[in-house]
């Protein structure tokens, strides 16, 4: 199903690129990060081609570097929500962030069996990268595994989506389908070793 707001917000963060240039990218990415609904999806590979065309000033690495130092602060907003706030003040106001109690249930169980994998790997999931900075709040993880695992996996979403904008968006058709396909079965198999993960060891006693 189509989501609309996704939607309209992806043309909003591509006419604000445009326009304002590493100043929007810096501002999208932070709130990206920090669990709003803004699409990383739309926001990275927009930042690449920009790039690619030369346009609102855009450097490729000048951006990933603006798109990387944005996402620390998104990050570190959840972490030290969670990390100073308790989770029951976290958990009533979890539809600033849009939030459902279940999902983050669900990540924070996870988390406490997985840490480092569930850091890593979740910033390479859509809609759900920010989310895995709050079970790691409040677990406390050590700020050095936090920041380095967390800036490792966002790093490698960051650089695909942007390399998707600055090389594939200018090829044909068939190679923007064909790259677009490629990712998206990578994420799928992403996704299917999170959740096979999560399943196997929801029914394992916690130690």
């Amino acid at each position: 199903m189509v989501n609309l707001s996704s939607i309209f917000s992806g043309v909003a963060a591509s006419a604000a690129l445009s326009k304002y240039g590493y100043i929007a990218l810096f501002g999208l990415m932070v709130l990206e990060s920090a669990s709003l609904p803004i699409p990383s999806e739309v926001v990275l590979p927009v930042a690449g081609l920009l790039a690619a065309r030369g346009l609102a000033g855009f450097n490729f690495y000048v951006a990933l570097l603006v798109a990387v130092a944005a996402g620390i602060v998104g990050i570190t907003i959840d972490y030290f929500i969670a990390y100073f706030v308790s989770k029951d003040v976290v958990y009533k106001h979890l539809q600033l962030f849009h939030i459902k109690r279940e999902t983050l249930d669900g990540f924070d169980s996870w988390f406490n069996r997985n840490g480092v994998f569930a850091v890593f790997s979740m910033r390479m999931v859509p809609v759900l990268r920010g989310l895995v900075s709050f079970p790691a709040g409040f677990a406390a993880m050590p700020k050095k595994q936090f920041y380095a695992y967390s800036i490792l996996g966002s790093l490698i979403w960051d650089v695909v989506l942007m390399s998707l904008g600055y090389y594939a968006l200018q090829g044909s058709v068939t190679e923007i389908i064909a790259v677009i396909a490629i990712m998206g079965v990578a994420l799928y198999a992403l996704y299917l070793l999170i959740a096979r993960r999560m399943k196997t060891q929801a029914h394992q006693p916690a130690r």
